[in-house]
């Protein structure tokens, strides 16, 4: 038997998820847009179609368990990423959990926090400013690596990632996917230290190996 859930007055306050990400083909598969990987990886292990446009972000909307949860792609680019974001949080008037690329992880490790700065990624200056400064935001870090030797940062951010790469972000879309519920169904405290616990160890093992 299959069954209709609605969004209604009387259900919990959804979470809404945002991976961040440049649209086109011509971004598809580089290192800045794991956020919207770990987006379609989490609606595919959910069952949720990414079918809609709403707020300037492909849109998409569902359960896990009981916790309602909406999931956005905002296709503003990058460095406009908090234009969507903020008219999002503001309609639905939602908590916020964002899925993005980080330089200063391991490739393939993964970080939940409660909050923070943008660390200069250009995606959450975004959306802080949209936020009117407010950092207070849970977010998933991703961890991408750093760019070899002299090789520009952004040059870095924009390449595909190589097979030994591609393989340990595979592994960490899944672990992502299973962090996610688990915040969903535990809370961001609980969740975050148990995630992190797991991460950390595998931090250890991967910082010293190349990419």
């Amino acid at each position: 038997m299959i069954t209709r859930r609605c969004f209604c007055s009387s259900a919990p306050r959804p979470w809404l998820f945002v991976g961040l990400g440049n649209p086109g083909d011509k971004y598809k598969g580089t290192r800045h847009n794991v956020g919207f990987e770990m987006i379609d990886a989490f609606a595919k292990a959910q069952g949720i179609e990414m079918n809609t446009l709403n707020c300037k972000a492909i849109f998409g909307q569902g359960f896990v368990g009981d916790a309602p949860l909406l999931l956005a792609k905002p296709q503003t680019y990058m460095n406009l990423s908090g234009e969507s974001t903020g008219a999002l949080a503001a309609y639905y008037k939602l908590p916020l959990n964002r899925f993005h690329d980080d330089m200063d992880l391991p490739c393939g490790v993964l970080h939940l926090q409660d909050k923070g700065g943008h660390g200069s990624h250009n995606g959450l200056k975004s959306v802080i400013y949209h936020f009117r400064g407010n950092r207070e935001f849970a977010r998933l870090r991703i961890g991408i690596g750093k760019p070899p030797g002299q090789m520009d940062p952004k040059a870095f951010l924009l390449q595909k990632f190589n097979a030994s790469a591609r393989e340990r972000i595979d592994t960490a879309l899944q672990e992502g996917v299973e962090g996610s519920k688990l915040l969903l169904l535990k809370g961001l405290t609980e969740s975050a230290r148990r995630f992190n616990t797991e991460q950390k160890y595998k931090h250890i093992r991967l910082q010293t190996m190349p990419t």
